[in-house]
């Protein structure tokens, strides 16, 4: 579905992704690992057209490097940013309503879905987002997006400050997620999280992939662990 190849990334002169390359296919979820500054929120970004880059990136066989982002959305691509971006002043709902792309119709995911997947969200359906915690904010944003009804979502940091109740929440949803024909872009930084759910493992470091493999062969691979991923 989604095809990464030769992607160079940059930041006004400063050259931050550096020939990167992977595929998410159909109902993968696909961990992309590393730590801070490693290139991943970078390589998200460039996917969605949000920063200056080169190389090839393909939506469904259609290349999308210099569209715009909202146009890429479009498409059939979700994202949901590290810094959540909910809107503060509005309530559940409304934020949820904002998610919609009006596919209407055969849309796969619904306002009872989300409030069935999150029974927090319901109850807080007339509440201003901006007094949500962490944890609730979280999952607005991911259903937010998932309201977009996309067929691909890129995720950053979903588990980032969030308690341990929560983190496994997220996990479980972004099961549900692929067990409803939705692939999964995974930012993270948790290798339990990402090696539990994901199809394949990614290792970004200094802006390339060192690794590219299944989550088993990454968890024997000692050296890649302790090089690109313990701090």
């Amino acid at each position: 579905m989604l095809k990464v190849d030769n992607l160079h990334a940059f930041y006004g002169k400063s050259h931050v992704l550096h020939g990167v390359q992977f595929e998410v296919g159909e109902g993968q979820i696909v961990a992309l690992l590393g730590r801070n500054g490693s290139g991943r929120s970078t390589t998200a970004k460039a996917v969605m057209g949000m920063v200056d880059c080169t190389g090839t990136v393909e939506w469904q066989g259609k290349p999308i490097i210099g569209r715009k982002p909202f146009e890429i959305a479009h498409m059939g691509i979700g994202y949901v940013p590290e810094n959540r971006d909910i809107f503060p002043k509005l309530t559940v709902h409304q934020n949820l309503m904002l998610g919609q792309k009006g596919k209407g119709v055969g849309a796969r995911w619904s306002f009872d879905d989300m409030y069935a997947m999150f029974p927090r969200l319901k109850e807080r359906q007339h509440t201003e987002a901006g007094v949500l915690s962490g944890g609730e904010q979280q999952m607005l944003t991911l259903c937010r997006t998932l309201m977009g009804d996309p067929d691909l979502i890129i995720i950053d940091e979903p588990t980032e400050g969030l308690a341990p109740k929560i983190v496994e929440l997220v996990a479980d949803y972004l099961k549900k997620l692929k067990e409803r024909g939705v692939s999964v872009l995974l930012i993270e930084q948790k290798l339990t999280i990402a090696m539990s759910i994901s199809d394949v493992a990614l290792v970004m470091g200094h802006g390339s992939i060192v690794f590219h493999g299944t989550p088993d062969k990454l968890k024997a691979d000692a050296y890649i662990r302790k090089e690109w991923l313990e701090v």
